[in-house]
């Protein structure tokens, strides 16, 4: 048995004392920095192919190398936190972060860019998680869905804008100020974090290190199996063995996580009907849409000729329609509710998917994409902030960084899973980095993620309907909230 204590130790500010804006910012901006290196380097892969001589697959691990360490080291950042503190681990996140940065920045080899993607990766997955985790517990019941859903649209935002701000340093600096801008942000957030966001504590069990190394290699193990696949032959011993390997190492996670007393991932959560269904869609969100953006980034320059901050301006209808419809989002979401928001984003997402691959040729007028781009941008808005709420519902406070952390983990096994498999069919179909080999080989990779897009958008009609309780309703809700921060868990 374990105390879940809210508040362990006297804090700088008071609680009520603290202004909604400064908790929010201080929650948030670490976690925007972090969401923004998922998609920043995509403008800058055809400029790193040239420059540094990386291959087809090495730009992919300038991608997967920091969504897998993420992946992989999110449950166990999120179960130190609840041990040690969620404001101290997450504090030493955006260091690690920023440590990682500055190693990416000073990289001069293919190599060394990884590694220290890595390591942004890991630091990362100390953010993501407590984040969110830091902000419920640090604001009030009643306000908690509006922190939540502004949450989730900065989270949306910072994945959207990650190309265009990447195009833009493209354009007036080098490859190397895409890191370097991190080092200010992170030398601001952690004194923030510190004297804004109180350091909450979870149930202070065990941490599960067999969970984390069981599900790390698993999903290492697939990935590396499905990036490798084309060089190797998919029929090759090596690969099918590494896939085989891959998945029994998922199940035997999956079954140790059942037995474990404190396990990374309480199978428990999964009886949740809108915590499941929202991780579902989390995957195929994050696999369809980020496994599209790849191709379709590099398309624009490959093929179309463009420089990284023209394909930049020309993705803006896409990413930055969530900066206008998010907040839309987050207040419509208690009345139509969050089940109908996000059906509607999925369906706009996939069909404009679809739409641009129909269309994608080397001689496609740009004024054709606009639509299908704000399609895209707008169905990505419906999608993001909604979740974060439909994930947290019918949760209590104590399993809040749990929950965030499986749903963070699911969603960036999504995007490395999502682009490996995308770029192993753009491979596959003969494709390659010139104006002449690119289209044809991309079309059937942004069909699937079209495919994918679709089913999600189908899983999603059965999450529950998310539209705000009345207010005599709510206040029982609220109440056992509060009540459950001193409750002991097991």
């Amino acid at each position: 048995m374990a105390l879940d204590i809210a508040s362990s130790r006297p804090e700088t500010l008071p609680r009520r004392s603290r202004p909604f804006a400064l908790i929010l910012a201080a929650a948030s901006l670490p976690m925007f920095m972090a969401t923004l290196d998922n998609l920043v380097m995509t403008n800058a892969l055809p400029v790193l192919h040239a420059q540094m001589g990386a291959s087809v697959a090495e730009l992919q691990w300038f991608v997967n190398a920091y969504t897998l360490s993420f992946a992989g080291a999110i449950l166990i950042a999120s179960a130190l936190g609840d041990r040690f503190g969620r404001r101290t681990v997450f504090a030493i996140g955006i260091a690690v972060f920023g440590i990682g940065s500055v190693l990416a920045a000073l990289s001069t080899d293919p190599g060394q860019l990884i590694a220290a993607r890595a390591l942004q990766g890991l630091g990362g997955a100390a953010v993501m998680p407590l984040s969110l985790a830091l902000l419920s517990g640090a604001v009030t019941p009643a306000r908690r869905p509006l922190a939540i859903g502004i949450w989730g649209g900065i989270s949306g935002l910072g994945v959207a804008v990650g190309p265009l701000v990447g195009g833009a340093i493209m354009e007036g600096w080098d490859w190397q100020a895409i890191f370097w801008i991190n080092v200010p942000v992170a030398i601001v957030a952690i004194p923030l974090a510190l004297l804004v966001l109180r350091n909450d504590f979870g149930a202070r069990a065990r941490i599960d290190v067999p969970g984390a190394i069981l599900a790390a290699a698993g999903v290492l193990a697939l990935v590396h199996a499905i990036v490798r696949g084309n060089d190797d032959g998919w029929d090759s011993i090596g690969v099918i063995a590494e896939l085989v390997l891959g998945g029994l190492l998922v199940v035997a996670f999956v079954a140790w996580q059942a037995r474990t007393a404190a396990p990374l991932v309480p199978l428990r959560l999964f009886r949740d009907r809108s915590f499941s269904v929202t991780n579902v869609i989390g995957f195929a969100f994050s696999f369809g849409t980020f496994g599209s953006v790849f191709i379709l980034i590099q398309y624009l320059q490959v093929v179309q000729g463009s420089t990284p901050f023209e394909a930049a301006l020309q993705t803006t209808p896409w990413t930055l329609a969530p900066m206008f419809v998010a907040p839309i989002a987050g207040f419509l979401a208690p009345r139509v509710g969050t089940r109908a928001l996000m059906v509607v984003g999925l369906a706009l997402q996939a069909v404009a998917l679809a739409w641009i691959a129909a269309i994608m040729s080397p001689d496609t007028a740009y004024a054709s994409l606009v639509v299908p781009f704000l399609m895209a941008g707008i169905g990505m808005a419906l999608v993001f902030a909604p979740s974060a709420t439909a994930l947290l519902a019918t949760l209590g406070l104590v399993d809040h960084a749990k929950a965030s952390g499986v749903n963070s983990t699911v969603r960036e096994l999504g995007v490395a899973l999502g682009t490996a498999v995308m770029t192993a069919m753009f491979v596959g179909a003969g494709g390659a980095l010139t104006p002449d080999l690119y289209v044809d080989a991309a079309r059937p990779a942004v069909f699937t993620g079209a495919a994918v897009l679709l089913a999600a958008t189908l899983v999603s009609v059965l999450l529950p309907a998310g539209r705000a309780e009345k207010a005599t309703d709510a206040a029982a809700p609220a109440e056992t909230d509060e009540k459950a921060r001193l409750q002991p868990v097991g």
